[in-house]
This record gives structure tokens, C-alpha cells and sequence, in this order.
């Protein structure tokens, strides 16, 4: 009992340690930020959020001078929201590349996550795609990626969304997942910890989207370029504090647990191991953002001729290049350049 008390000690020392030195710029110079406030909007609670929920309760914003005030926004409203200043960045999903779209500036400046941790459950008897042919599938917002992997995953079976399977949204995914399991839906597809609160009620899994290798942004850093041209640095503090959120998240799973528990009001251990693990294995170190998840929301789209529009147009990775080259390097040796 000693040995383990003396060994917690001792690694909890070297970790303050090690973020006092992250904080006060010893692993290179810190920008000077040209403001000290972020409003910063997620679309939902759970691993996907969790470095940066848990880098905003740690104080590695704080430390580097930027206070960053967190809140819950659904899709539909984020781009809104982004162009009107009301937010600053936008943590989330196809939302920024919708907007895009539609001809509003906004781009992405990281990708946390770009690989799906969705999963298409069924109702008990209901183990096949195929099975679901003229029946109703819950999911989150009009064009999240929950209906971009129904809509891929449909056409390749030569399937129609809207025509062989009627997709239900919601506002979130607790909401989706409310009416599964109300029996109102015959299909859901969300991700954690909705996903493990349905594996553990014994409802079959069709498609497991990690599994598969589907390639999204979600979530990802969205801001309007504008916005990027007038705040760089504060930009780039943004991204080493969510970093140190990744570093301390992947180093500390008690404190991660902990952290998401607060978030996500879950209390069972093993619902929040589950979950924790499904954030562990996506959780990106390097941000740098990939043309292929775009590629892949374009390919979907319902918007006419959205499939021949260049996806460099959706990301500007210079930040976080900058930010991987003299900070990111260095939190994770030989994994980030």
C-alpha cells in the first residue's frame, strides 16, 4: 500500500512538473495572444470531447492566459453562430463543411478525431443493413456524420436513404438514443457513451464504423478564416492547451474518468472504462487535417455538384503545423512531427 502511495506521489510530482513547463512555454516560446477570451461551442459531451473539456478544467488555457468558455450547441446552429462572432471555434463535426458549402468562410484548423466511432445498432431480431429496408434509423442532426455513414452505407448496397430507410433526427445523440429505446426507432446510430449504454442492453450491433476504417472530421477546430487571420496565436494556444488535454487524458485515466464523468453525469465504472477506451483509440496526438473525411461528407451531399468541389477549400493546416513542429513534437516524441 505504501509502495503504490509513494508511486502515485511521485507521478503525480512529474506530471505538475511536466504541465508547469508545458504552461510556462519551457518547451518553446508561447505566442502572445491577441485575445484573452474564447467562446468554444461542442456538439455533445463524451470521449470525442474529452482532452478538451479535460484541458479547460485543468487550466491549460488558463495558464497560457486564454479563459475558454465552453457551451453546448447543436449543428444546425453552430455555423450560425461561428459567422454571427457569437462562437469562436466550433468543436465539432460536418457542420463547418455544410456551411462551406452553402458559400459561408469557414474552415477547419484541426481534426481532434478523423476516424468514425459510430455504431448502427438494431433492434433485438435485426442484424443486417438489409434488415432495415423500409424501416426508420435515429440519429443526430441533418448531416452529421450519422447520416453521411447511413446514406454511404446505403449506396453501396443499392439502397436509398428516404426511400428504403427513413433516418429520425434528433437535437443529440441521448435524444436518438431516448427513442431506440422507447422502441420508436428500428435502428440507431450513434457514437460513445451512447454506444456503450446500448451494448450493454444487449442490442446487436450491424455496423461498427471504426471497424469499417471510415474516415471523418469529428470533431474538429472550425472558425471562420477571418477570424483565423485576426487571432493566429490565440488560436495556437487553443490548440496546445487542447494538446496537454490529449497528453494528460492518454497519461491519466482516473483523472480522464473523472473528468468525464462530471460531463457526461455517467457513474458506472465499467460504462465509463468502455467509453474511455473507444475516446483512447481515436483521440488524434497529430491535427493535422486530411482531405479524405471531406471528400467523404461531399461524396454524400445533397447539394448539386458538391462532389466535384476541391476539399483543400474546407482546412488550412498551417497553425497546426506550427503548433506540431514546436510544441506537439515534444509532447509526444516520434509520434508527432
Amino acid at each position: 500500500m505504501l509502495r503504490n502511495a509513494m508511486h502515485k506521489s511521485v507521478a503525480a510530482v512529474l506530471f505538475g512538473a511536466f504541465t508547469f513547463f508545458a504552461a510556462h512555454g519551457i518547451y518553446g516560446a508561447e505566442p502572445k495572444t491577441e485575445k484573452n477570451r474564447l467562446e468554444v461551442a461542442i456538439a455533445a459531451t463524451g470521449p470525442l470531447y474529452l482532452p478538451l473539456i479535460l484541458a479547460n478544467e485543468a487550466g491549460y488555457f488558463a495558464k497560457r492566459g486564454v479563459t475558454v468558455n465552453l457551451s453546448t450547441l447543436s449543428a444546425t446552429a453552430s455555423a450560425q453562430a461561428l459567422l454571427s462572432g457569437q462562437v469562436d471555434i466550433y468543436q465539432g463535426g460536418t457542420a463547418t463543411i455544410h456551411a462551406n458549402v452553402a458559400g459561408s468562410d469557414l474552415i477547419y484548423i484541426g481534426a481532434s478525431v478523423d476516424r468514425s466511432t459510430l455504431i448502427l445498432f438494431g433492434q433485438k431480431g435485426l442484424t443486417t443493413f438489409d434488415s432495415l429496408r423500409g424501416k426508420s434509423v435515429a440519429t443526430t442532426s441533418v448531416g452529421a456524420f450519422g447520416e453521411i455513414a447511413m446514406r454511404k452505407t446505403a449506396k453501396e448496397r443499392g439502397m436509398e436513404i428516404g426511400k428504403d430507410i427513413k433516418l429520425l433526427y434528433h437535437k443529440g445523440p441521448p435524444d436518438a438514443l431516448s427513442t431506440f429505446l422507447l422502441g420508436n426507432a428500428d435502428g440507431l446510430i450513434v457514437t460513445p457513451p451512447q454506444t456503450e449504454m446500448v451494448r450493454a442492453k444487449g442490442f446487436p450491433v450491424i455496423v461498427d464504423f471504426y471497424e469499417r476504417g471510415l474516415k471523418i472530421i469529428g470533431p474538429g477546430s472550425g472558425v471562420s478564416r477571418a477570424f483565423m487571420q485576426k487571432n493566429p496565436n490565440t488560436l495556437k494556444i487553443f490548440l496546445m492547451g487542447y494538446l496537454d488535454g490529449v497528453k494528460r487524458a492518454i497519461d491519466d485515466p482516473a483523472y480522464a474518468k473523472q473528468i468525464e464523468s462530471q460531463s457526461t453525469k455517467i457513474t458506472d465504472p465499467k460504462l465509463l472504462e468502455e467509453s474511455y477506451r473507444e475516446g483512447l483509440k481515436v483521440w488524434n496526438k497529430d491535427m493535422t487535417v486530411d482531405s479524405e473525411p471531406i471528400k467523404v461528407v461531399l461524396e454524400q451531399s445533397t447539394v448539386p455538384r458538391a462532389s466535384e468541389l476541391d476539399p483543400k477549400r474546407f482546412y488550412d493546416n498551417s497553425l497546426i503545423r506550427e503548433v506540431n513542429r514546436d510544441y506537439g513534437s515534444k509532447l509526444f516524441p516520434g509520434e508527432v512531427k
